[in-house]
Order: C-alpha cells, then sequence, then structure tokens
C-alpha cells in the first residue's frame, strides 16, 4: 500500500478516532518529512482558551508515528515499533491551526537499516515542532521510538 495523506487520514478515523475528532490531519508526507495539522477548537481546548496538550501531542505523534510506519513498510519487513519515552516543551499558546513537521526522514532510513542488519532492537528520538498560522513556534516534542526485527 502506497501511504498518502488521505490514506493516513481514513487510518485516523478508525485506528485513532479521538485524534480524528479533534481535528487531526495528514497533509503531506514524503522520504523526508510528514506535515500534520490541528485547529483549535471548542472540543480540543484546555480552560486557557488554547488548545490542550495533549491534542498537541497526538498530532505530533502521528507526524513522527506516520514517517516510521511509511519506512517500515518500505523495508518489506515485519518490524514493531513503540513509543518508549516522549517530551515537549511549549512556547505560545496554541490558537487557531497548528502545523506539525517532522523533518526525520533519512535518520529512521539510516536507524530501519541498522535494525535490520543487527536484528537487534533500536531507538531513535524523532522531532516534531508545532508552528502556528504567524510561523511562531507554539511547541516542540521528540518521541523515542524503539524498533525490533520480528523473529
Amino acid at each position: 500500500m502506497n501511504i498518502t495523506p488521505s490514506k493516513l487520514n481514513s487510518y485516523i478515523i478508525f485506528e485513532l478516532p479521538s485524534a480524528y475528532l479533534c481535528g487531526v490531519r495528514t497533509r503531506y508526507i514524503d522520504a523526508e518529512k510528514c506535515v500534520v495539522t490541528v485547529k483549535h477548537r471548542w472540543i480540543n481546548q484546555n480552560p486557557f482558551k488554547s488548545m490542550f496538550w495533549a491534542v498537541q501531542g497526538m498530532a505530533a505523534e502521528f507526524s513522527t508515528g506516520a514517517l516510521m510506519m511509511m519506512k517500515v513498510q518500505a523495508t518489506g519487513k515485519k518490524i514493531s515499533m513503540l513509543v518508549t519515552a516522549n517530551s515537549a516543551t511549549y512556547t505560545k499558546k496554541a490558537r487557531g491551526k497548528i502545523t506539525f513537521t517532522c523533518n526525520d526522514g533519512p535518520l529512521v532510513d539510516e536507524l530501519l537499516k541498522k535494525a535490520i542488519q543487527s536484528g537487534e532492537g533500536e531507538t531513535l528520538t524523532m522531532q516534531s515542532v508545532g508552528v502556528d498560522e504567524a510561523g511562531d513556534v507554539v511547541s516542540t516534542f521528540n518521541f523515542e521510538w524503539s524498533v525490533k526485527l520480528k523473529s
């Protein structure tokens, strides 16, 4: 299956319904990066009238996870993937449309090559940066992904 934004958005509907209801949508994906957006709305806001941190986290994680899924699929191997750690920094209230971008495609290629060659579990910390419509960074997320070749 060729992974496209529309296929990923269908995946979100059925596999991650809370993310779909909150407005998480994939806008772009290629070998280098994945772009996911989410718009501040009543359903995903906190008491301070900005986007709830967990909604930002869903969008940020999906930008890293979709890129990882695409790369794992391209190997043709059975590889398990799991988030083993995460951290985030919030620098501005998230209002309006927030765009999360992960540019770690080449790092994922190296990780998967190493995991396939070694047969051992390997980890990679991937970053997704959330930017508002004015171009200001509102949050930065780091997700540690663990991958391992299934036997």
